[in-house]
């Protein structure tokens, strides 16, 4: 239980970060067998369908992320999206065990969590860089690993 429930804070911090690189990691990580959902009521996501539609949004979200005109991960609507992605992207990684229910509640605490850390740190890391695209180049990158390893763990 306890490697589902890390795994799944984890996933859900990658939420905070980026809300859809999360779905779209579960996804291709279904797809390919790295976690089975097969049987699940959250089979679907493991659909080719699914996979096209969370990739173009999470790309389309990581470009976004680098206007301007982008809204706070921190305002009221971005903030929930950011907690059911985590929320939705925990219970998949707790659906292929008795452990949905805490997968999915962890995915929230860890979005939540997420949400406002890596705020602050993209903050510092653009402080630190001077500007922040290369900030926000480098949380791409992390939510992709960090997610890539939230679904890895589970294999442990």
């Amino acid at each position: 239980m306890a490697i589902v429930i890390l795994c799944a804070l984890v996933i859900g911090m990658v939420s905070g970060m980026r809300s859809l690189t999360a779905p779209a990691v579960v996804a291709v990580a279904a797809r390919f067998g790295y976690l089975t959902l097969t049987g699940t009521i959250l089979g679907w996501v493991a659909s080719t369908w699914a996979i096209v539609l969370f990739v173009v949004l999470a790309l389309g979200e990581m470009v976004a992320d680098k206007l301007p005109q982008t809204p706070s991960r921190k305002k009221v609507l971005s903030f929930i999206f950011r907690i059911v992605s985590g929320i939705f992207c925990g219970a998949c990684l707790g659906a292929a065990t008795p452990y949905a229910i805490a997968g999915a509640v962890a995915g929230g605490l860890g979005a939540a969590a997420g949400t406002f850390g890596w705020h602050g740190l993209r903050a510092r890391m653009a402080a630190a860089f001077g500007k922040d695209l290369p900030a926000a180049l480098l949380e791409d990158a992390l939510a992709i690993g960090f997610g890539v390893l939230a679904v890895a763990g589970l294999t442990l």
